[in-house]
């Protein structure tokens, strides 16, 4: 295998997000081998042609993998535990991890992948399941600039934009920073929208309001008519958000960085999931401003 011609490739991770993401592969006609820990989540990619590996042995003969797990552990475990990615008699040519870790982590999984001889991108991605679905993600890359152009093409099946920010683990602090401004805007966006409606405004008109003006975005247009219903339909949990804002906030320690609003906005993630919203989308936020504002 050359790095310029990753002809077979292996997907590891198949929930919402890998499942919307390694579709955009399939429907392409890459030729596209999956695992996932729980299998019956890989039925779906299955249906649509890809081949189902009983092992994650059976994806390390592959020139390209791609990796998106929940956490730093899980992909230390994929990747450097028992029947791991880098630990058999084969290993992939070029590997690609698109979950959000820390970069001592990242920085690990480089190491060990340069002693196999496998190449290596940190790609987190950014982006919903729908989003992903229909190609409107964002990608993230650090790593070298030749294994970037090899992989890139595929990264631009799966994404509407994929950007290089470095040779290292740079892209992880990037995505970390994405996530946390996320938390912080959803938490400011819940805050007034709850005082309206404390004064009497319905929350209907106010974001009909507020997405009219220059304040507004894609994002709150889109997630708008949830924020009205009350839908808390799962995008991203209050638990992973957390988990998130853990990482940003290490770095910020280690970069001494004060990032007081983000270190406020955390407390507000961890208050939720003590009143129950842990596996809710972080859009509940609302709820836990609303009860306190006397509205439920």
């Amino acid at each position: 295998m050359t790095p310029q011609s990753p002809a077979s490739i292996g997907w590891l991770g198949t929930g919402r997000m890998g499942t919307a993401m390694a579709a955009r592969l399939v429907g392409a006609g890459r030729p596209v081998t999956v695992w996932n820990r729980t299998r019956a989540k890989t039925q779906p990619l299955a249906k649509q042609g890809a081949i189902v590996a009983d092992s994650i042995a059976g994806l390390a003969g592959c020139d390209l993998v791609f990796v998106i797990v929940s956490s730093s552990a899980d992909l230390e475990q994929v990747t450097l535990g028992a029947g791991g990615l880098l630990t058999g008699e084969r290993q992939p040519g070029i590997l690609v991890d698109c979950s959000t870790v820390s970069e001592e982590t990242s920085a690990r999984i480089r190491t060990a992948a340069a002693a196999a001889g496998t190449g290596f991108l940190a790609a987190p991605v950014c982006g919903n399941p729908e989003m992903l679905a229909g190609g409107h993600g964002s990608f993230i890359v650090s790593g070298p600039a030749d294994t970037y152009d090899a992989v890139r093409p595929d990264l631009e099946r799966i994404a509407k934009t994929v950007v290089h920010v470095g040779a290292e683990e740079q892209s992880r602090l990037v995505k970390l920073c994405h996530n946390l401004y996320l938390g912080m805007m959803v938490e400011a966006l819940v805050e007034v929208v709850t005082l309206a409606e404390k004064g009497g405004i319905s929350r209907e008109a106010f974001l009909e309001f507020f997405n009219a003006s220059a304040l507004t975005s894609d994002w709150i247009r889109r997630r708008s008519p949830e924020l009205v219903r009350r839908d808390w339909t799962l995008t991203f949990t209050n638990e992973l958000l957390r988990k998130d804002f853990d990482l940003g906030l290490g770095a910020a320690r280690q970069l001494e960085v004060p990032m007081p609003a983000g270190s406020a906005v955390y407390q507000l993630v961890q208050a939720a999931i003590e009143h129950g919203l842990r596996d809710e989308d972080f859009l509940s936020l609302y709820q836990m401003r609303a009860q306190a504002a006397g509205l439920l």
